[in-house]
């Protein structure tokens, strides 16, 4: 059932005359309860941020001073009281409200500036139990929304990066309503992405990954001129997870990411650490969320040179992730085909030079390579509802291949068709890779048919072999991996056709001895992994 409202208009300024301050990041709280106290306003405060005050020579009440109750139980208890609840709670121009307060010897508190214990950060770096529960804040949250409820009287701060706002918006000791519509609203938005990481790290913790309720939070990293189209706004909210990436990554030059970019930028870099950067150089090259060139090489300019290869007019335009530290004869390479963002884990001085030349190109530092085996969730949007899944972070190296066909591969055939299927993990569905010698030969991806994946893949090839001056295309005597079983031998066929000897796929299909018959019929060695890597 409803509440009733009291219908009292709410007033567009009130006068800031009590302002409690209770901080877990004390970053500037001195220099703003300064400012206060310098229009007059009294100073209440707890704990940590009590004592920082107090050290500063600022005449500050403790909270223990409203309650008549001190803190008890390591701080626990402090503000859960009907003194500081009601101060917030009031209604100034309600007569029952102003009588209770005056009963019960209640002040009315105007401000309240609080940011909560450091949950998030416990989380992310890998506190114990017992440490990251005695980091769930209890009195924070219940002050922040109660002064966020009653913002027709209270204002109620919670980003530090907000103070300079506040002493613009108190240069007449007051504040306008619509100020503290705005903080109330970012208020609950902050308890809400809290509570959120609370619940997802229960789930975590109690290998719950599925809860009843699940909820996303996100910070806002940047507003976006827009989305995937110039019709679209669009934001960029980071959730705090340390994985390396995009979203932790430093950015040296260049223009702020699109929407797309940013995507598109993630897809990149997931894939490149597929490939270990202690075995060999690998690069890998994304238009459109789809790899269009991969390899690995002796050196990270030759596995660029080879990437960039197996489809040199896709990836104009293009992203570039590198699994080692980029180099300055790999910066020379890249700076001569236009590219929209360069990834790696690390850049050297001589690199970052050498891109300098091209002041619009971005250039991301991420610090590490992400870990494909770890686990994680990823979520989509449906109309109505949230898709939420385990992070795909099955690895071929990880599963029991089982050959199916009366030729074996060879040693090099297995490498390559590891190789193909690592990059058709990435590869939107209906997705086909052929790959050679450590290097991609053909990508079909995104097909409604399969065999269509085969045979774009198998032109594509043709295309690049073309353009090298080959005389045959690299998907003669090559591996092709299918990230979903192959529903019929047709598909086997179109690569075969191509000049694939090896093929490597999950398995599963009802015509799976058709296909493995077709195969043999061929002398193609084929391999079942027994894992799918659908990508939509």
């Amino acid at each position: 059932m409803a509440v009733a409202s009291k219908k009292i208009p709410a007033p567009d300024e009130v006068r800031i005359q009590t302002a409690l301050l209770s901080v877990s990041d004390k970053a500037g709280i001195v220099e703003l309860a300064r400012a206060l106290d310098e229009k007059g306003v009294r100073l209440v405060s707890t704990g940590g941020t009590h004592k920082a005050l107090a050290a500063a020579g600022l005449p500050v009440s403790d909270v223990s001073d409203l309650t008549g109750f001190p803190e008890v139980m390591d701080g626990r208890v402090k503000t859960l009281h009907p003194g500081v609840h009601g101060g917030l709670l009031a209604i100034r121009d309600d007569a029952e409200h102003k009588a209770a307060m005056d009963e019960h010897g209640i002040t009315a508190i105007d401000l309240v500036v609080i940011n909560l214990y450091p949950f998030e950060e416990v989380r992310a770096q890998g506190g114990d139990y017992p440490t990251t529960v005695e980091n769930i804040d209890i009195g924070g949250p219940a002050m922040i929304r109660a002064s966020a409820k009653n913002h027709a009287y209270v204002t109620i701060v919670t980003d530090p990066a907000d103070y300079s706002l506040l002493l613009e918006e108190i240069a007449n000791s007051t504040t306008r309503y619509a100020f503290r519509q705005k903080m109330a609203a970012k208020a609950y938005a902050r308890t809400a992405a809290y509570d959120a990481a609370i619940s997802n790290w229960f789930a975590e913790a109690l290998d719950t990954p599925m809860p009843r309720h699940r909820v996303i939070g996100g910070v806002l990293k940047e507003e976006m001129r827009y989305g995937e189209n110039p019709h679209q706004k669009a934001a960029f909210y980071v959730t705090g997870e340390k994985r390396p990436g995009v979203a932790t990554a430093a950015l040296l030059q260049g223009k702020q990411l699109s929407y797309n970019n940013i995507n598109d930028t993630d897809a990149a870099f997931e894939l490149v650490a597929e490939f270990l950067p202690e075995k060999a150089p690998a690069c890998a090259i994304i238009k459109h969320a789809n790899p269009c060139g991969v390899a690995t090489a002796p050196t990270l300019a030759e596995a660029y040179r080879r990437a960039l290869a197996c489809d040199s007019t896709s990836a104009f335009g293009g992203i570039i992730a590198l699994n080692q530290q980029l180099d300055a004869e790999t910066a020379e390479e890249i700076v001569k085909l236009f590219t929209e963002v360069i990834i790696a884990p690390s850049v050297s001085d001589d690199a970052k030079a050498i891109i300098a030349r091209k002041p619009n190109l971005r250039l991301l530092a991420a610090g590490g390579l992400p870990d494909p085996r770890t686990p994680g969730l990823t979520a989509k949007t449906v109309a109505g509802g949230l898709l939420v899944q385990t992070r795909d972070n099955g690895m071929v190296e990880d599963l029991e291949l089982k050959v199916v066909t009366k030729r074996a591969p060879t040693a090099q055939e297995l490498e390559d068709m590891k190789f193909a299927f690592k990059v058709a993990k990435h590869v939107k569905s209906n997705a086909v890779v052929y790959a050679k010698d450590g290097q991609t030969a053909g990508i079909g991806a995104g097909q409604m048919s399969r065999v269509d994946s085969a045979r774009i893949a198998a032109i594509k090839a043709e295309e690049a072999a073309k353009a090298l001056g080959l005389a045959a295309p690299l998907t003669r005597g090559s591996a092709v991996a299918s990230e979903a079983f192959l529903p019929f031998a047709d598909g086997l066929l179109s690569a075969i056709a191509a000049g694939a000897t090896a093929v490597i796929q999950p398995g599963g299909s009802m015509r799976d001895e058709e296909v493995i018959a077709a195969a043999n019929e061929h002398n193609v060695a084929m391999v079942f992994t027994g894992m799918r890597h659908f990508r939509h």
